[in-house]
Protein backbone atom coordinates (compact mmCIF):
# COMPACT_ATOMS: atom_id res chain seq x y z
CA UNK A 1 0.00 0.00 0.00
CA UNK A 2 0.97 3.67 -1.06
CA UNK A 3 1.95 5.80 1.55
CA UNK A 4 -0.17 8.81 2.62
CA UNK A 5 1.19 11.60 0.93
CA UNK A 6 1.21 14.53 3.24
CA UNK A 7 1.43 18.39 2.86
CA UNK A 8 2.41 21.16 5.33
CA UNK A 9 1.92 24.88 5.49
CA UNK A 10 6.09 26.53 5.47
CA UNK A 11 4.93 29.77 7.20
CA UNK A 12 6.62 33.19 7.39
CA UNK A 13 8.35 34.49 10.64
CA UNK A 14 8.13 37.89 9.05
CA UNK A 15 7.18 39.70 6.30
CA UNK A 16 8.83 43.05 4.52
CA UNK A 17 5.01 43.23 3.41
CA UNK A 18 3.44 43.02 7.43
CA UNK A 19 6.01 45.17 9.42
CA UNK A 20 5.12 45.02 13.41
CA UNK A 21 1.76 44.63 14.44
CA UNK A 22 0.60 43.96 11.23
CA UNK A 23 2.28 40.78 11.22
CA UNK A 24 0.03 38.71 13.48
CA UNK A 25 -3.28 38.99 11.71
CA UNK A 26 -1.50 38.56 8.21
CA UNK A 27 0.01 35.44 10.07
CA UNK A 28 -3.76 34.63 11.14
CA UNK A 29 -5.18 34.73 8.22
CA UNK A 30 -2.56 32.24 6.40
CA UNK A 31 -2.86 29.70 9.15
CA UNK A 32 -6.76 29.97 8.87
CA UNK A 33 -6.64 28.75 5.25
CA UNK A 34 -3.77 26.49 6.10
CA UNK A 35 -6.28 24.44 8.30
CA UNK A 36 -8.20 23.90 5.69
CA UNK A 37 -6.42 21.57 3.67
CA UNK A 38 -2.61 21.43 5.35
CA UNK A 39 -1.88 18.95 8.12
CA UNK A 40 1.19 20.75 10.04
CA UNK A 41 2.94 23.76 10.57
CA UNK A 42 6.34 24.73 9.85
CA UNK A 43 9.13 27.85 10.80
CA UNK A 44 12.23 28.65 9.69
CA UNK A 45 14.65 29.70 13.03
CA UNK A 46 16.22 32.91 12.47
CA UNK A 47 16.48 36.11 14.44
CA UNK A 48 17.70 38.06 11.13
CA UNK A 49 17.67 38.06 7.35
CA UNK A 50 18.82 41.89 6.41
CA UNK A 51 16.64 43.99 6.95
CA UNK A 52 13.70 42.25 7.56
CA UNK A 53 11.27 42.19 10.26
CA UNK A 54 11.87 38.51 11.77
CA UNK A 55 9.91 37.20 15.04
CA UNK A 56 11.90 34.73 16.97
CA UNK A 57 10.69 30.59 15.71
CA UNK A 58 10.14 29.18 18.91
CA UNK A 59 7.55 32.00 20.28
CA UNK A 60 5.66 32.05 16.76
CA UNK A 61 5.54 28.20 16.93
CA UNK A 62 3.67 28.42 20.26
CA UNK A 63 1.50 31.38 19.00
CA UNK A 64 0.58 29.17 16.32
CA UNK A 65 -0.10 26.03 18.32
CA UNK A 66 -2.70 28.08 19.85
CA UNK A 67 -4.22 28.95 15.97
CA UNK A 68 -4.32 25.50 14.84
CA UNK A 69 -5.39 23.11 17.58
CA UNK A 70 -5.22 20.07 15.30
CA UNK A 71 -2.00 20.31 13.22
CA UNK A 72 1.56 19.36 13.32
CA UNK A 73 3.94 21.68 13.92
CA UNK A 74 7.98 22.14 14.49
CA UNK A 75 11.05 24.34 12.93
CA UNK A 76 12.57 24.24 9.63
CA UNK A 77 14.83 23.67 11.52
CA UNK A 78 15.41 25.21 15.08
CA UNK A 79 19.72 25.80 15.27
CA UNK A 80 21.42 24.00 17.65
CA UNK A 81 23.93 26.80 18.19
CA UNK A 82 20.92 28.91 19.32
CA UNK A 83 19.87 27.37 22.76
CA UNK A 84 21.69 25.18 24.72
CA UNK A 85 20.32 21.60 23.96
CA UNK A 86 18.94 21.06 27.59
CA UNK A 87 16.83 24.35 27.48
CA UNK A 88 15.66 22.65 23.73
CA UNK A 89 14.79 19.20 25.48
CA UNK A 90 12.53 21.28 27.84
CA UNK A 91 11.07 23.60 25.88
CA UNK A 92 10.50 20.52 23.51
CA UNK A 93 8.61 18.79 26.23
CA UNK A 94 6.87 21.71 27.48
CA UNK A 95 5.14 22.41 23.59
CA UNK A 96 4.63 18.68 23.19
CA UNK A 97 2.46 19.04 26.80
CA UNK A 98 0.83 21.87 25.60
CA UNK A 99 0.01 21.28 22.54
CA UNK A 100 -1.74 17.76 23.26
CA UNK A 101 1.87 15.91 21.32
CA UNK A 102 1.47 17.78 17.78
CA UNK A 103 5.20 18.88 17.83
CA UNK A 104 8.07 18.06 15.48
CA UNK A 105 11.53 18.94 16.57
CA UNK A 106 13.74 19.68 13.54
CA UNK A 107 17.13 20.19 14.22
CA UNK A 108 19.82 21.55 12.57
CA UNK A 109 23.75 22.50 12.71
CA UNK A 110 22.94 25.87 11.68
CA UNK A 111 24.93 28.21 9.00
CA UNK A 112 23.88 31.83 9.23
CA UNK A 113 27.07 33.39 9.92
CA UNK A 114 26.42 37.01 9.77
CA UNK A 115 23.50 36.24 11.58
CA UNK A 116 25.52 34.33 14.41
CA UNK A 117 28.43 36.78 14.59
CA UNK A 118 25.69 39.68 15.10
CA UNK A 119 24.17 37.77 17.74
CA UNK A 120 26.93 37.19 19.77
CA UNK A 121 27.84 33.48 18.80
CA UNK A 122 31.30 31.81 17.84
CA UNK A 123 30.99 30.72 14.17
CA UNK A 124 33.09 27.63 14.50
CA UNK A 125 33.93 25.30 11.29
CA UNK A 126 31.04 23.10 9.79
CA UNK A 127 32.19 19.83 11.10
CA UNK A 128 32.44 21.33 14.30
CA UNK A 129 28.87 22.62 14.11
CA UNK A 130 27.75 19.08 13.05
CA UNK A 131 29.61 17.36 16.11
CA UNK A 132 28.02 19.86 18.55
CA UNK A 133 24.61 19.21 16.58
CA UNK A 134 25.16 15.72 17.23
CA UNK A 135 26.01 16.01 21.15
CA UNK A 136 23.00 18.30 21.51
CA UNK A 137 20.57 15.38 20.47
CA UNK A 138 22.21 13.15 22.42
CA UNK A 139 21.87 15.47 25.59
CA UNK A 140 18.09 16.01 24.27
CA UNK A 141 17.35 12.22 24.04
CA UNK A 142 18.75 11.78 27.47
CA UNK A 143 16.40 14.48 29.06
CA UNK A 144 13.67 13.24 27.19
CA UNK A 145 13.92 9.49 28.49
CA UNK A 146 15.94 9.46 31.56
CA UNK A 147 14.66 10.72 34.93
CA UNK A 148 17.94 13.13 35.97
CA UNK A 149 20.11 12.17 33.36
CA UNK A 150 24.06 13.55 33.63
CA UNK A 151 25.89 13.65 30.63
CA UNK A 152 29.96 14.93 30.58
CA UNK A 153 30.33 15.46 26.98
CA UNK A 154 33.30 17.67 24.92
CA UNK A 155 30.69 20.98 24.05
CA UNK A 156 27.64 19.93 26.58
CA UNK A 157 27.50 19.22 30.67
CA UNK A 158 24.50 18.65 32.64
CA UNK A 159 24.24 17.12 36.28
CA UNK A 160 21.04 15.39 37.35
CA UNK A 161 18.74 17.21 35.21
CA UNK A 162 15.01 16.86 35.20
CA UNK A 163 12.99 17.74 32.38
CA UNK A 164 9.28 16.77 34.07
CA UNK A 165 7.07 16.44 32.40
CA UNK A 166 8.32 14.46 29.62
CA UNK A 167 7.67 14.45 26.47
CA UNK A 168 4.19 12.11 25.63
CA UNK A 169 4.70 10.94 23.09
CA UNK A 170 8.74 11.17 22.31
CA UNK A 171 9.18 13.53 19.68
CA UNK A 172 10.15 12.83 16.34
CA UNK A 173 13.82 14.15 15.51
CA UNK A 174 13.71 15.73 12.27
CA UNK A 175 17.55 16.10 10.91
CA UNK A 176 17.62 19.36 8.00
CA UNK A 177 20.63 19.81 5.58
CA UNK A 178 22.24 17.80 2.69
CA UNK A 179 25.75 18.09 3.63
CA UNK A 180 27.46 14.60 2.12
CA UNK A 181 29.89 13.76 4.83
CA UNK A 182 28.73 14.77 7.57
CA UNK A 183 25.14 15.89 7.91
CA UNK A 184 23.56 13.15 6.27
CA UNK A 185 25.98 10.74 8.13
CA UNK A 186 24.40 12.73 11.46
CA UNK A 187 20.70 11.45 9.70
CA UNK A 188 21.63 8.17 9.88
CA UNK A 189 22.85 7.85 13.21
CA UNK A 190 20.29 10.25 15.15
CA UNK A 191 17.10 11.29 13.21
CA UNK A 192 13.97 9.48 12.77
CA UNK A 193 13.18 11.84 9.23
CA UNK A 194 15.12 13.82 7.21
CA UNK A 195 14.56 17.16 5.43
CA UNK A 196 16.07 18.28 2.03
CA UNK A 197 15.49 21.83 1.11
CA UNK A 198 14.26 23.22 -2.52
CA UNK A 199 15.86 20.37 -4.16
CA UNK A 200 14.97 19.17 -7.50
CA UNK A 201 14.41 15.14 -7.79
CA UNK A 202 17.74 14.93 -9.51
CA UNK A 203 19.97 16.16 -6.90
CA UNK A 204 17.26 15.03 -4.33
CA UNK A 205 17.99 11.12 -5.77
CA UNK A 206 21.20 12.04 -5.43
CA UNK A 207 21.27 13.01 -1.74
CA UNK A 208 19.09 9.84 -1.22
CA UNK A 209 21.85 7.43 -2.81
CA UNK A 210 24.46 9.15 -0.26
CA UNK A 211 21.87 8.56 3.38
CA UNK A 212 21.83 5.33 2.13
CA UNK A 213 25.29 4.75 1.81
CA UNK A 214 25.38 6.13 5.55
CA UNK A 215 22.50 4.49 7.03
CA UNK A 216 24.21 0.80 5.72
CA UNK A 217 27.77 2.08 7.42
CA UNK A 218 26.00 2.73 10.47
CA UNK A 219 23.55 -0.24 10.62
CA UNK A 220 20.71 1.62 10.33
CA UNK A 221 17.33 0.78 7.99
CA UNK A 222 17.16 3.66 5.28
CA UNK A 223 13.28 2.73 5.09
CA UNK A 224 12.71 4.11 8.50
CA UNK A 225 13.86 7.47 8.01
CA UNK A 226 10.99 9.60 6.76
CA UNK A 227 12.21 11.80 3.79
CA UNK A 228 10.01 15.37 3.89
CA UNK A 229 11.13 18.26 1.26
CA UNK A 230 10.71 21.65 2.00
CA UNK A 231 11.18 24.82 -0.06
CA UNK A 232 9.57 27.26 -2.28
CA UNK A 233 6.66 26.92 -4.93
CA UNK A 234 6.36 29.39 -7.28
CA UNK A 235 2.49 28.94 -8.83
CA UNK A 236 0.33 30.59 -10.69
CA UNK A 237 -2.50 29.88 -12.88
CA UNK A 238 -0.49 31.41 -15.76
CA UNK A 239 2.69 29.17 -16.50
CA UNK A 240 4.61 31.90 -17.87
CA UNK A 241 4.17 34.48 -14.68
CA UNK A 242 4.87 31.29 -12.27
CA UNK A 243 8.16 31.04 -14.40
CA UNK A 244 9.14 34.42 -14.52
CA UNK A 245 8.56 35.04 -10.68
CA UNK A 246 10.76 31.64 -10.27
CA UNK A 247 13.52 33.36 -12.08
CA UNK A 248 13.47 36.01 -10.38
CA UNK A 249 13.72 34.62 -7.09
CA UNK A 250 16.48 32.05 -8.06
CA UNK A 251 19.13 34.45 -7.87
CA UNK A 252 21.78 32.03 -7.33
CA UNK A 253 20.66 29.64 -9.80
CA UNK A 254 21.81 26.66 -8.18
CA UNK A 255 18.69 25.32 -6.05
CA UNK A 256 15.73 26.25 -8.72
CA UNK A 257 12.40 25.99 -6.66
CA UNK A 258 9.15 23.82 -8.25
CA UNK A 259 7.44 26.08 -10.46
CA UNK A 260 4.96 26.67 -13.11
CA UNK A 261 1.21 26.19 -13.12
CA UNK A 262 -0.58 23.73 -11.15
CA UNK A 263 0.20 20.71 -13.83
CA UNK A 264 4.06 21.70 -13.92
CA UNK A 265 3.74 21.78 -9.96
CA UNK A 266 2.18 18.50 -9.69
CA UNK A 267 4.36 16.78 -11.93
CA UNK A 268 7.59 17.94 -9.91
CA UNK A 269 6.29 17.14 -6.78
CA UNK A 270 5.42 13.47 -8.22
CA UNK A 271 8.98 13.14 -9.39
CA UNK A 272 9.72 13.71 -5.15
CA UNK A 273 6.94 11.60 -4.57
CA UNK A 274 8.58 8.65 -6.63
CA UNK A 275 11.94 8.83 -4.50
CA UNK A 276 10.33 8.12 -1.66
CA UNK A 277 9.44 11.89 -0.23
CA UNK A 278 5.92 11.66 1.75
CA UNK A 279 5.90 15.38 3.47
CA UNK A 280 6.10 18.21 1.08
CA UNK A 281 6.23 21.45 3.50
CA UNK A 282 4.89 24.21 0.99
CA UNK A 283 6.51 27.80 1.53
CA UNK A 284 4.80 30.39 0.13
CA UNK A 285 6.55 33.04 -2.24
CA UNK A 286 3.61 35.90 -1.84
CA UNK A 287 2.86 36.11 1.78
CA UNK A 288 0.68 38.32 3.15
CA UNK A 289 -1.01 37.15 -0.12
CA UNK A 290 -2.81 33.96 -0.07
CA UNK A 291 -3.46 33.32 -3.08
CA UNK A 292 -0.41 30.99 -3.95
CA UNK A 293 -1.09 28.63 -1.46
CA UNK A 294 -5.18 28.42 -2.36
CA UNK A 295 -4.38 27.61 -5.24
CA UNK A 296 -1.56 24.90 -4.38
CA UNK A 297 -4.35 23.15 -2.44
CA UNK A 298 -7.11 23.65 -4.87
CA UNK A 299 -5.27 22.53 -8.03
CA UNK A 300 -2.31 20.07 -6.58
CA UNK A 301 -3.05 18.46 -3.37
CA UNK A 302 -5.97 16.78 -4.83
CA UNK A 303 -3.38 14.79 -7.21
CA UNK A 304 -2.10 13.46 -4.14
CA UNK A 305 -5.10 12.06 -1.99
Amino acid sequence: MAKPIEFGFFGPTGSEKARGHAFAPALQRAIAIARDSFSSLWFADHFMFGEEDIHEAWTVLGYAAALAPELQLGHLVSCNSYRPPALVAKMSASLQSLSGGRFVLGYGAGWHKEEYLAYGYDFPSAATRIAMMEEGLQVIKAMWHDEQPSFQGRYYHIEHARCEPRPQPVPPIMIGGDGEQRTLRAVARHADWWNIYNRQADVARHKLEVLAEHCKAEGRDFASIRKSWAGPVIIDRDHHAAMKRAAERNLTGDRPPIAGDPVAVTEQIQALVELGFDLFQVESSQFPDTADIELFAERVMPAFR
